[in-house]
């Protein structure tokens, strides 16, 4: 019942974000949540599917889960109307294998569902002449550079894009992703950093924290994620059969998942002041 309705919740927040997004204004005219769909339609299914990959992988090696939960929250611009989803895990980790296909599940199938989306929502996209009137800047990873280069061609000096609302949830599907790959603790990257590395990737994750304070002194957004580190912790259970290697295959699925998060590392999320 409760994952249910905060699903419903959620579809609500972020039908009301995606309208004001879009133009509209659902407070003055309601029929304008219609051009909310454009936007949160595209964004559940990126966190819905981010989601089921981990339910899914974890059913594949009978580690009892819950089912996913979306958070709702306020849809208040340029904010998307909810703090994303998350799955519950009620039981340890097998091993070192089950470890990573749990982990890197979860990034994946949100990434192949984000790329297209970001792809369909670039070409609904416009390209308009600087006006100098600030809107809400967003950081551009390495991928969403260039899908944009492929999608739209070099943007004249003077011009910059004006993203669509399917556009900013492709977006957020990629920064979702990069976020849920960070090394440490129960995040998605802390499952593959421990797959791959074990006890040894400890110490180093204790220094992500601190790394994420840096990363806040040149980029908006870093602070909220190094204090959420700092609350959650960032060790690490052990899986019950520690001693069971991680297969080859597994460890090529860790460089892909660290390659992942390269491609959709964005420095500074929400740039003010340019």
């Amino acid at each position: 019942m409760t994952p249910s309705l905060l699903f419903v919740a959620t579809f609500l927040t972020t039908l009301v974000a995606g309208s004001f997004l879009a133009g509209g204004n659902p407070l003055a005219r309601p029929s304008d949540l219609l051009l909310g769909l454009m936007f949160n339609l595209p964004l559940l299914a990126i966190l819905g599917i981010h989601e089921m990959g981990h339910y899914t992988a974890a059913r594949r090696h009978r580690v009892v889960t819950t089912p996913p939960f979306f958070i709702p929250f306020l849809p208040i611009p340029p904010l998307p109307g909810t703090m994303g989803a998350v799955i519950k895990l009620k039981s340890p980790f097998p091993d070192r294998n089950a470890l990573m296909d749990i982990g890197f599940a979860g990034p994946l199938a949100g990434a192949v569902v984000a790329i297209p989306v970001l792809v369909a929502g670039l070409a609904l996209s416009e390209i308009r002449r600087t006006t100098g009137v600030l809107g809400s800047e967003l950081g551009e990873s390495l991928l969403f550079k260039l899908l944009s280069r492929i999608v739209l061609g070099e943007i004249p000096q003077g011009h910059d894009v004006f993203l669509h609302p399917m556009g900013y949830a492709g977006w957020l599907g990629l920064y979702i992703t990069m976020l849920n790959l960070i090394p440490a603790g129960q995040l998605d990257g802390g499952h593959i950093a421990y797959a791959l590395f074990g006890d040894r990737y400890g110490s180093v994750a204790r220094l992500v924290p601190f790394g994420l304070l840096l990363m806040g002194l040149m980029g908006n957004g870093w602070f909220v994620w190094a204090a959420l580190l700092f609350f959650i912790g960032t060790g690490h259970p052990r899986p019950v059969s520690e001693e069971v290697p991680l297969s080859p295959a597994r460890r090529v699925a860790g460089a892909v998942a660290a390659l992942l998060f390269v491609l959709c590392f964005v420095p500074d999320p929400f740039p003010m002041g340019r």
